[in-house]
């Protein structure tokens, strides 16, 4: 296995985004607006096994000083291998002269805090479906 990481969206396929993020369990839309949200992004990270798509993550940012963490996610059976840490630090040195917050998938905090992140202990949030984002344990 020898994973290079892609700075772009030329030829990214989508739907294996799509299918990644709800194999996973994440928040999943239909491919055409993964590919907007990551067209629009400021940083985008693309990992692969060969030709193979097996992780990726991308951040928004004002380009001054704040920047979020989004959509960061690895093929299951790539997991444990370095792979996610090697996305979120390849975005985060993309976007290190900002401040950072990024939702961290509820039981993955301490993969984030492994790689130099912190717990807030200030938040808010208005999401688009609010009873799933609690049920989730997103929000009280």
């Amino acid at each position: 296995m020898e994973i290079t990481l892609r700075y772009n969206c030329d030829g990214v396929d989508f739907s294996i985004v799509a299918d990644t993020l709800k194999t996973v369990g994440m928040a999943h839309h239909a491919p055409e607006v993964h590919k907007k949200a990551f067209e629009n992004s400021h940083t985008t990270v693309f990992a692969y096994d060969g030709g193979r798509l097996v992780g990726f993550g991308r951040a928004i940012s004002d380009d001054a000083y704040q920047a979020a963490v989004y959509d960061c996610a690895v093929w299951p059976e790539y997991q444990g291998q370095g792979i996610g840490a090697m996305i979120v630090k390849a975005i985060l040195e993309r976007v290190s002269h900002c401040n950072v917050i990024l939702y961290a998938a509820v039981g993955k905090e301490g993969f984030y805090q492994e790689i130099g992140l912190s717990r807030m202990k200030t938040g808010m949030a208005r999401f688009m479906d609010q009873n799933s984002a609690r049920t989730k344990g997103f929000i009280e």
